[in-house]
């Protein structure tokens, strides 16, 4: 198989940011309609990184200890009572901090009063969280709010926080582990093991998020060819650019003076079939968007 990326490449350099985000400025005060779209690399310039060594250890020093040192541990090997004890700790401080955060909500201040509507593949709801409308946010790869059952035996979903909570009240941080073997959750329906409702292969229960991808295409198929629309996309890379990359330069493609702004320090680049159409935009979120205030 052969992967076909992007065709032209960012030329810009540190100089012209503030050209770039004269650009972003012009382009939002033509735009009727903006789609804010997201991946991993918006809430890692968030403070939000899964990279971050010192944060891993902070968190979870038994791990640190066994030599691990990211977040990403899926498929990693580890006993039961370590995995729940990680997963609880990991979508407590992701999923569930209630503090607000300042690169999402100055993000939610450009698009101001704009009708808008938001797609990322982030699972942490930090849109939603600082003042998106959760009606209006398209998550096609699930929310670490929630869990699943892994068979799946069922298409229902259940609230993951009174899980987590039973999870952290029977954890032990010097060892990792969760003390009591009642605390781990199983599946309500049949008792087999459960997940966080995310998307890790077919079992994946997606029923929940589905509704608000059918009035997001809604939404772009039914707005007036006159309506300018402005795709602004930060932080998406190629881990899975199936879901967000792809999808937005198709949007902007097969819509009529669409434009697209495309935010990310390593890939920039955007289809040279969108000529002037399209912005590429080579630095990290939070430097660009504080550009914007510049």
């Amino acid at each position: 198989m052969t992967i076909q990326h992007d065709t032209r490449s960012a030329s810009l350099g540190p100089a012209d940011l503030p050209a770039a985000a004269e650009t972003l400025r012009t382009w939002l005060d033509e735009a009727d309609r903006v789609l804010v779209a997201a991946g991993a690399g918006l809430s890692a310039a968030a403070g939000y990184d899964y990279g971050d060594i010192d944060r891993f250890r902070e968190l979870f020093p038994a791990l640190y200890r066994l030599g691990l040192r990211s977040r990403y541990l899926l498929g990693v090997p580890l006993p039961d009572d370590m995995m729940w004890g990680y997963w609880a700790v990991h979508i407590d401080d992701i999923r569930f901090g209630s503090r607000p955060n300042s690169l999402y909500r100055h993000l939610r201040s450009l698009v101001g009063d704009r009708d808008h509507w938001v797609m990322t593949s982030n699972v942490d709801a930090l849109f939603a969280r600082n003042g998106f409308e959760p009606d209006r946010i398209f998550t096609p790869q699930g929310d670490y709010g929630r869990l699943q059952c892994t068979v799946p035996c069922t298409q229902e979903t259940w609230a993951g926080k009174p899980f987590l909570e039973r999870i952290l009240a029977a954890y032990d941080p010097g060892t990792g582990r969760v003390t009591d073997p009642a605390a781990l959750p199983v599946c309500p329906n049949c008792r087999a093991a459960v997940f966080p409702n995310v998307r890790v292969g077919p079992e994946f229960v997606d029923g929940a998020y589905m509704p608000a991808g059918d009035r997001l295409a809604r939404w772009l198929g039914d707005a007036p060819s006159d309506a300018p629309l402005l795709v602004v996309e930060i932080g998406a890379g190629f881990n899975t650019p199936g879901v967000i990359r792809r999808p937005m330069e198709n949007v902007v493609r097969h819509t009529p003076g669409a434009r697209l702004v495309r935010v990310n320090p390593d890939h920039p680049e955007v289809p040279a079939g969108l000529g002037a159409r399209a912005l590429s935009v080579p630095f990290g979120a939070d430097r660009f968007l504080h550009a914007l205030t510049a």
